[in-house]
């Protein structure tokens, strides 16, 4: 059985549920240009790729102002609607960090920006879990490449055959693997009908992924083993 000493962990669509708050941000700002993104384009230009829909305006003559400035548009807006959306810690998630800390050690590696990481985080109180958050300023290229997890390795002081990476995109699984760490795969409605073929495992819930996580942690697996012994008695 494989055992780790740390867990390094995407942000969007695994902590926070915020990826369907970036599409609309992304859809209602080039609706006025005639173009209506979908969701599968959402995916597979924005979580499958790093492309981005701005090579669309482009492909309609509009100069590199314009994307520009719908840039910042985009910032300003995803950060208005993080805040109204109030609490967006996924469910569950909190007590499965709970669990994991006094055993393993924990980072996040994200390609959100910092203004946006705060904000999705101003109220899940999950924050004291980990030992460090690498935004996406932090480092050099962002997913697919392996930029950020290798930093986070750097900072665990870990080796990449003992720890794994949780995600939910095609990209940050490209990015896990290329850092030489194993992925634990989430499911949500964005990235259902993906295979992640390369992952280590896919879960569905963030109940699974607690009994996977724990899996790897013996003196979690034992304390749990207990728990449930004492329920039965």
């Amino acid at each position: 059985m494989k055992t780790i000493q740390g867990v390094l962990w995407d942000n969007d669509g695994v902590l926070v549920n915020t990826e369907q708050l970036f599409y609309e941000s992304n859809r209602d700002l080039l609706l006025p240009y005639g173009i209506d993104l979908t969701s599968k384009q959402f995916f597979d230009w924005f979580l499958d790729n790093n492309y981005g829909a701005w090579h669309l305006l482009l492909g309609q003559g509009h100069d590199i102002e314009l994307v520009d400035r719908l840039r910042g548009e985009r910032t300003r807006l995803f950060s208005e609607r993080l805040r109204q959306a109030g609490q967006l810690a996924m469910p569950g998630i909190k007590q499965v960090l709970a669990a994991l800390r006094p055993h393993v050690a924990m980072g996040v590696v994200t390609s959100a920006y910092e203004q946006h990481f705060r904000i999705s985080h101003a109220a899940t109180g999950m924050l004291g879990h980990f030992d460090f958050v690498l935004t996406r300023e932090m480092y050099l290229e962002s997913k697919p490449a392996p930029d950020g997890y290798q930093l986070g390795l750097q900072r665990l002081g870990l080796a990449a055959a003992h720890c794994v990476a949780v995600e939910d995109s095609p990209r940050g699984l490209r990015a896990a693997n290329a850092a030489g760490l194993e992925c634990i795969i989430l499911r949500n409605h964005m990235n259902r009908g993906h295979a992640f073929d390369d992952a280590f495992c896919v879960v569905e819930s963030i109940a699974e992924l607690g009994e996977v996580l724990a899996s790897f942690v013996p003196g979690l697996a034992v304390a749990q083993a207990r728990r449930q012994l004492e329920v039965s008695l």
